[in-house]
């Protein structure tokens, strides 16, 4: 893998690579990169594998080479602390919780002595704490080279760094949104790089398609009115101004969330949330209030740098709503999605491989994609046409992992259709034996939220171990506990899939409720489905079925993560042995050692 890497480096070529897990592909492509002298942007799927890759790998490679190389760890603006909207929040007193107060204090008494303002090392907060929307910018509120407090800005720290580095380390978020939009106030990051290296790849696609896409959010617009009543401090005779056309403006957002709430499910076409009648009239009512409001606020322009930014928001939100009011275009699918008590209206592209594409290539540089599950049976078709890479080479390393002798697969028979109400029982029926077998250590993987919730409830009096649920902690606190209990039984949905370790003895049973194919009702995919239709293809074997065997290999990762590691697996879903297409969910997944009874399982989990 090295070498190819450093063959793609040297040609500015794109490179395709598939790295089963244990075959150290962060090393792989460091050593080339740090070896080839030129500027690198390195980009990986989360913020926690960035900080590994960043604090541990990197340092460890460049100790070994022993060769100077500058680098810098690049994050999202959210992930700093900003010191001008730390002072408005300390000044305005609007905070969430009476928690919020004495947190505010201890981070105002850290803002004094971090270095690099990243909110995530800071142990006065919380992970979901409400004071960090109000002690942080996002691309909307942040004043650019505006700001008061722009020369000692941890964001524009961080971004003159990464311009002075060799080697980049940044995140998908982060590299897919410089792509899209060029967050303003600051220097460009990704022009001028020699080489981009994108590891935990098969997220890229979904990234992209998100960053690539238009959105207007019930946060967007509260977020904006809280933040011009605060810019009014600054503006003689302003609130005066827009005290009511703002309440106005907040009382219509309260009903349009109402609408959607009370009317809407999670998510559907944009087509079907206008056809409701009192959805529709929400909407127009929240368009109405903010034109009104953009008017009023129109006569304090000018007069206060702050005022001005929430100006020019109020201007794009004017706009996002005309693109929604204007005719669908051929290549978008427009939706919305319930979050919380708010909503997401979104214009999304059909493909993002031409947009992808043409940068790419612009860019003239080498672009090297990585993860252990980028291909299905073996054929990176899916992924290189989503991300237009139809020239790039490809290459399929296994594992050198010994799944044979330190795993087991097994497929239950009899169980229900998952569509039957029984299903959910019926796995705990299977699975309970072998956790009391196994003395917990085993993650329990669902495909929605409904079937996690029903299996937490039925198991909460009917094991003897930790029972962590997704969603009842914060998801780094459930996989601390996990692994520190040494007997504990995780119940996770999507975002325990993938990106998570646990080496070691903690956890040696992963049960996997269903094939994990995407959601019916998902109106990207229904339009991206009709797009393939109309050209003659097959949406099932072209979209549904290679998307749910990625998800699927990536679940049974979990299971070993280290040479030493040994376990079971278990999948619950009878079609994957019913079903033509269940086979090609088996040759995608490592080679274990298929078994065809729970006997057999206990009994290799005891040996």
């Amino acid at each position: 893998m090295a070498e190819a890497v450093e063959q793609a480096l040297a040609a500015s070529d794109s490179l395709v690579v598939e790295a089963g897990t244990g075959i150290g592909k962060t090393l792989a492509y460091l050593v080339p990169v740090v070896l080839s002298g030129e500027r690198v942007i390195v980009s990986t799927g989360t913020k926690t594998l960035q900080d590994q890759l960043y604090f541990r790998d990197l340092p460890l490679v460049l100790d070994a080479l022993d060769i100077p190389r500058r680098t810098a760890l690049l994050k999202g603006r959210a992930n700093y602390l900003c010191l001008h909207r730390l002072a408005i929040a300390r000044t305005e007193g609007r905070l969430p919780s009476r928690e919020a107060v004495a947190e505010l204090e201890r981070v105002q008494e850290w803002a004094g002595r971090t270095v690099d303002g990243d909110v995530s090392t800071a142990a006065a907060l919380s992970e979901d704490s409400g004071l960090l929307p109000l002690i942080t910018s996002t691309a909307d509120n942040c004043l650019g080279a505006e700001c008061p407090d722009f020369e000692a800005c941890f964001v524009a720290r961080a971004r003159r760094e990464a311009q002075e580095a060799d080697i980049v380390v940044v995140n998908h978020h982060l590299l897919f949104a410089d792509m899209a939009i060029k967050q303003r106030g600051f220097g460009e990051v990704l022009p001028g790089a020699s080489a981009f290296i994108v590891d935990e790849a098969h997220q890229a696609p979904e990234t992209a398609s998100r960053f690539f896409s238009l959105s207007l959010s019930a946060r967007q617009i509260r977020e904006l009115c809280q933040d011009l009543l605060a810019e009014c401090a600054e503006v003689s005779g302003a609130m005066g101004t827009l005290r009511e056309p703002v309440a106005d403006c907040l009382q219509c957002l309260r009903e349009a969330q109402l609408a959607f709430a009370s009317r809407l499910p999670e998510r559907g076409s944009w087509q079907a949330a206008v056809r409701d009648g009192e959805v529709r009239a929400a909407l127009q009512a929240l368009d109405r209030a903010i034109a009104a409001l953009a008017a009023e606020s129109e006569a304090l322009e000018g007069r206060a740098r702050g005022m001005d930014g929430c100006i020019d928001r109020l201007r794009d939100i004017r706009l996002r709503f005309d693109r929604f009011d204007a005719p669908d275009g051929d290549s978008e699918v427009r939706w919305f999605e319930r979050r919380g008590r708010g909503f997401i209206l979104y214009i999304t592209p059909l493909e993002v491989a031409s947009v992808f594409d043409a940068f790419r290539q612009q860019s003239e540089a080498a672009w090297i994609f990585t993860s252990a599950t980028l291909s299905v049976s073996g054929d990176f078709t899916h992924f290189t046409s989503q991300m237009g890479l139809h020239e790039a080479a490809t290459l399929q390393l296994d594992s050198p992992f010994d799944y044979a002798a330190n795993a087991v697969l097994w497929l239950p028979e009899g169980l229900p259709e998952p569509r039957d109400p029984g299903f959910i029982p019926a796995v705990l029926e299977q699975a309970v034996p072998l956790l009391e077998a196994n003395h917990g250590r085993a993650f329990l993987l669902f495909t929605s939220h409904r079937a996690l919730r029903e299996a937490a409830e039925a198991l909460r009096d009917r094991i003897p171990y930790s029972l962590l649920v997704q969603g009842e902690q914060p998801r780094s606190i459930l996989l601390e506990t996990f692994r520190n209990s040494g007997q504990a039984v995780l119940l996770g949905s999507s975002s325990f899939w993938q990106g998570v370790d646990v080496i070691g003895d903690a956890l040696s049973l992963v049960v996997i409720d269903k094939l994990p194919f995407a959601a019916p009702d998902d109106p990207v995919l229904q339009a991206r489905s009709d797009l393939l239709r109309q050209a003659g293809g097959n949406p099932f074997t072209q979209l549904y079925l290679p998307q749910a065997v990625i998800a699927l290999k990536q679940g049974a990762g979990r299971l070993i993560r280290d040479v030493n590691d040994r376990g079971a697996l278990v999948i619950c879903d009878s079609r994957i042995r019913s079903r033509s297409y269940g086979r090609v969910f088996l040759d995608s997944l490592p080679p274990m050692k298929p078994v065809g009874s729970r006997e057999e399982v206990e009994q290799f989990l005891d040996d």
